[in-house]
């Protein structure tokens, strides 16, 4: 059951979640974002099977968060360019699936302070939370292969793109419409291939620079 509850949140209540929010109304996305963060954190703590070390367990979700929406804020003067995704993918390889999903959700809302929240973070949440999610269920793959590591950066690029244009093809139609959403898929490519360039140069550089420093967290607190 816990093992179910794992999966199912992130990949069905969340999602159901995020597009039942927009439906019911657009001003209603802080309460959505507030949701989805409450609802991020069962995962996060059904994946441990005790409450031992479980301060360590926030602090250091905490600390990755901040990276990440540090980063953001550091690369907002290049479009499109950030670090984000690379470090909701190398916490999630290392801390698992419901690490990943939550440091994905809490980096976007966090960091939309900033950047301007609106009906949009709620997918945003989502996104990289569903990127962090996946990355912790093919953790031993992506700390193995290089290739894996980069493959899963394009693909994470694929994925944010697909998750965004959607949201944006709901506000513009108040409904989902294919043939705008496959015109959309298409102008915003060239967008989508700065996500996937940033998500393989950041996964690249970082990976190396955390990798030890996680580890010795990991056998050092259990």
């Amino acid at each position: 059951m816990r093992k179910l509850l794992i999966l199912i949140i992130p990949l069905l209540i969340i999602p159901a979640v995020v597009v039942a929010g927009y439906i019911i109304g657009r001003n209603s996305y802080a309460f959505v974002s507030a949701l989805v963060v409450l609802l991020g954190c069962v995962p996060f703590f059904l994946a441990f099977e005790d409450g031992n070390n479980s301060g360590r367990r926030v602090v250091t979700l905490a600390v990755m968060t901040a990276l990440s929406v540090a980063g953001r804020f550091i690369f907002a003067p290049i479009p499109f360019f950030k670090p984000v995704t690379a470090m909701v993918i190398i916490s999630a390889m290392y801390f698992g699936s419901g690490f990943g999903f939550l440091t994905g959700a809490l980096s976007a809302l966090i960091s939309n302070f900033y950047f301007g929240q609106g009906p949009w973070t709620p997918f945003q949440m989502f996104a990289w939370g569903l990127i962090g999610f996946l990355a912790g269920l093919l953790s031993d793959p992506l700390k193995r292969s290089k290739l894996v590591l980069i493959l899963y950066a394009v693909f994470s690029g694929f994925l944010y793109s697909v998750i965004l244009d959607t949201w944006t093809t709901l506000w513009a139609d108040s409904g989902f419409n294919l043939t705008r959403f496959l015109a959309l898929t298409a102008t915003s490519f060239p967008i989508t291939v700065v996500y996937i360039v940033s998500n393989v140069v950041f996964l690249l550089i970082f990976t190396p620079l955390f990798s030890k420093k996680l580890d010795r967290i990991i056998k050092k607190y259990g």
